[in-house]
């Protein structure tokens, strides 16, 4: 046999092993786990997972209130499993103890270098202690204060429904929301917590009639105490991005798809169109919600004079990482419009400057412009 063939069929062989592996039935205990990362100070951020297996294949999904993500999980070894988030840079390494226990690492890319986080999860466990009903409630919407280890203050909105002990909601801040929020009261304490492969928080707090006060436990080292008081009226000052003052011309920009064409906004495609430019990045939790809108507004709507263009402000400069990431996004969503890479990182202080000069500022992720059919 030539060596030509020997490398062909020694691949074959690498790759029928592989598909073996990722497709093998993985033995843990179907239903319910209780999973938690923990922090360096010994806090823990719990959040949930449900196992299934069908036919001979184990599925996970990790579940925030309503939603429920599934992941892609492979076999890497007999006792080892890659749990991939459907979206982001973000895995879990772990080793299985045994059919009712996991154990590893929480791996999410950062723009200078990834974050690990010890993680575990049991089937025996739920994701918040069980404990006596009190006569507190959540309920509506509420102003809150965050003070930060600087003692500088960020405002938010938190809104919460509660059905007994289980409370859901989220909290929504001027540059985005914790989207699916998940959690139990237990006498006069609230503790909420989500994990969407990107967000990881908890929200512990105590009820006191119209007030809540905790702290929010974020990530692997961050630190904030919160107040809240009931106030059905609150409101946020939003982030606005505009024309800068004096500004006359339409925006002009041209950027590389995900396949490598240069696509631009004066395009005979976008001509006479209305157009929705997209500002995002793959490492965006509202951009993912954003795109889920977009992506099924433009089937039902590309027919009526209507595009849309991504531009996608990544982590890092490198195009291989950024469209490797982007390219979830668009098999995840079924995104059938332009996502083009600006080349230009989402911290970059000159991000606007360098992309779309005759705006203000982008100031936060996502952001929606919508162009008439003259540009405008």
């Amino acid at each position: 046999m030539s060596t030509k063939n020997m490398v062909k069929y020694t691949f074959l062989a690498v790759l029928t092993a592989f598909s073996l592996i990722c497709n093998a039935q993985i033995n843990l205990q179907q239903g319910k786990w209780k999973a938690a990362l923990h922090r360096t100070d010994g806090k823990e951020i719990p959040f949930e997972l449900k196992i299934q297996t069908q036919g001979k294949t184990t599925i996970c999904y990790v579940v925030n209130d309503t939603e429920q993500l599934k992941t892609e999980i492979s076999k890497i070894s007999k006792d080892s499993v890659l749990i991939k988030m459907p979206v982001f840079e973000s895995s879990f390494r772990v080793k299985i103890i045994n059919k009712d226990s996991i154990s590893g690492v929480w791996v999410k890319g950062g723009s200078v270098k990834d974050l690990v986080m010890p993680f575990s999860a049991t089937s025996k466990d739920s994701r918040f202690p069980k404990g006596s009903a009190g006569n507190a409630s959540v309920k509506g919407k509420w102003k809150i204060e965050f003070t930060r280890a600087d003692q500088s203050v960020r405002l938010a909105i938190g809104e919460f429904t509660q059905n007994g002990q289980k409370v859901g909601g989220s909290v929504l801040t001027p540059s985005g929301d914790y989207r699916y929020l998940d959690g139990r009261i237990i006498g006069d304490s609230l503790m909420i917590s989500t994990f969407d492969g990107i967000h990881a928080l908890v929200f512990s707090a105590k009820i006191k009639g119209d007030t809540i006060k905790g702290t929010l436990y974020s990530g692997a080292t961050s630190l904030e105490k919160w107040t809240a008081v009931k106030d059905l009226n609150v409101k946020l000052e939003a982030p606005v991005t505009a024309l800068k003052e004096g500004e006359s011309g339409r925006l002009d920009f041209s950027f590389k798809d995900l396949e490598g064409n240069v696509v631009s906004i004066n395009d005979q495609r976008f001509k006479d169109k209305v157009v929705v430019l997209q500002l995002m990045g793959s490492w965006c939790p509202n951009c993912m919600d954003e795109m889920a809108f977009l992506s099924d507004y433009y089937r039902k709507n590309k027919n009526r004079g209507v595009e849309v263009i991504a531009l996608a402000y990544e982590l890092s400069t490198d195009e291989a990482r950024s469209r490797k990431s982007l390219q979830k996004f668009q098999q995840q969503f079924k995104v059938e419009y332009p996502m083009l890479i600006t080349g230009v990182t989402a911290g970059d202080p000159e991000k606007t400057q360098k992309t779309l000069p005759q705006l203000n500022a982008i100031k936060v992720f996502p952001t929606s412009i919508i162009l008439d059919k003259k540009g405008w």
